[in-house]
């Protein structure tokens, strides 16, 4: 009978980890289940509202929809497949693909319904997005948004995002079933940030609210992170306090 995983088993329980991917894990100091709920994201990204293009402005980060009105490859300095899309209410965008393969400019053909997220700059008199990530979807049916912030994690070579958010994603299933130890004491937990559960605030930087303060986020000041913060330092002290008594 196969045994429950647990936080503590190494990466390679999880599903898709083989020996080379724990490796590329290791060089990011996450060897066990565990550490991966430890490996906090850098950023994140709003994928849970559809902007209008309308009020798309550059220099920001944004969902869009709209269907391709025209595509074409552009030969100059580089080769170069440019795509215009509209949304229902006549606004257009541009999206450019310096790097593309065969199979997408097949694909990236008129009439195309396409969701993009990238950032929106701006070239010439018209806006554009450079290498969006995209979907396809099926224009008039409601396909959903994420439903939380999308983190964007520190990596390494060989390791894309989505790959990361889905290992995080197992390990946060696993937690569910797993036992965590809390260090803070109760008498701790009258701060706001010690208010939260270890657990809780373990998915919450993980899974923000698409409500959240995204500038406490990004400044590493959210109840969230702190709580996690000081979980860390007692952690650390508890290790050196047990050095010294075996000294």
């Amino acid at each position: 009978m196969k045994s429950r995983q647990s936080l503590s088993d190494p990466v390679t329980v999880l599903k898709g980890v083989g020996d080379t991917l724990a490796q590329r894990l290791a060089k990011l100091g996450i060897e066990q289940v565990g550490d991966l709920l430890f490996h906090l994201p850098l950023r994140y990204q709003d994928k849970t509202r559809i902007i209008p293009l309308a009020t798309a402005r550059a220099g920001q980060e944004a969902l869009v929809e709209g269907v391709i009105q025209q595509a074409s490859v552009h030969f100059g300095r580089r080769r170069t497949l440019s795509c215009t899309i509209s949304d229902p209410a006549g606004q257009s965008l541009i999206l450019r693909f310096f790097h593309f393969s065969s199979q997408q400019q097949q694909q990236l053909q008129a009439g195309l319904c396409l969701r993009c997220y990238g950032e929106i700059r701006r070239h010439k008199k018209q806006l554009e997005m450079v290498h969006p990530e995209y979907q396809v979807v099926q224009a008039g049916h409601i396909t959903p948004v994420a439903s939380t912030l999308t983190p964007v994690y520190p990596t390494t070579e060989g390791l894309q995002q989505k790959r990361f958010r889905d290992l995080i994603a197992q390990a946060l299933s696993l937690l569910q079933q797993d036992t965590m130890t809390e260090l803070l004491p109760d008498e701790a937990k009258l701060h706001e940030a010690a208010k939260l559960s270890l657990l809780e605030a373990i998915v919450y930087v993980h899974q923000p609210d698409p409500a959240a303060d995204t500038q406490l986020l990004l400044d590493k000041k959210h109840p969230a992170q702190r709580r996690l913060a000081y979980e860390e330092l007692l952690a650390q002290q508890l290790s050196l306090r047990q050095l010294q008594l075996q000294a």
